[in-house]
């Protein structure tokens, strides 16, 4: 596997090495041992999670606060997202940066997106099938959340507003300033 920077801190893109032939194709989609020599971070994942959506889903951006932040590594199975972290970590050199990336089945690559980050997700095509490790317990009581179209943040969605579907909960999320 191929660990690249983000140029958020702690933040990193996966992509596996594809054995492909005749019959199809086979991948490693995670090695702890590969991913520590490589990010120098250890984690341990204890829970994995799937969504379905179709085009125009968004979800996000979402943290979980305190002792249950989790740190995350995301995948598509099928289809294709626009993924997005927002770094909240006040201390972090990069506090308040985010970054984007088209994650598909096509390019089959994965997101490392450590604890004290929000995450969400553009759903850009229908049928789109996402995957996640965490490293902690989801805890309903710990959730947070920001505002999809903050005006700090400015995140491109690459959705029209009218394509964009929300939860009743990620409609009422707080503005970045206020988190």
């Amino acid at each position: 596997m191929k660990v690249e920077e983000t140029g958020l801190k702690d933040c990193f893109i996966i992509t596996p090495k594809i054995f492909g032939d005749h019959r199809g194709y086979f991948f490693e989609s995670f090695n702890t041992h590969k991913f520590r020599e490589q990010t120098n971070i250890n984690t341990t994942f204890v829970q994995d999670n799937e969504a379905f959506s179709n085009r125009g889903v968004l979800r996000g951006l979402h943290f979980q606060k305190g002792i249950h932040a989790q740190a995350k590594l995301v995948r598509v199975v099928k289809g294709k997202v626009l993924d997005v972290v927002v770094d909240l970590r006040p201390k972090s050199e990069t506090y308040g940066k985010h970054f984007s990336i088209i994650l598909s089945e096509e390019n089959k690559k994965q997101l490392f997106v450590p604890r004290g980050f929000a995450h969400g997700y553009a759903v850009l095509e229908d049928n789109t099938l996402f995957a996640y490790k965490c490293d902690n317990f989801y805890k309903p009581e710990a959730e947070g959340g920001i505002i999809y179209n903050d005006p700090v943040l400015k995140i491109d969605w690459m959705l029209a507003n009218d394509e964009i579907q929300l939860s009743d909960k990620d409609i009422e999320l707080p503005f970045f300033k206020d988190v």
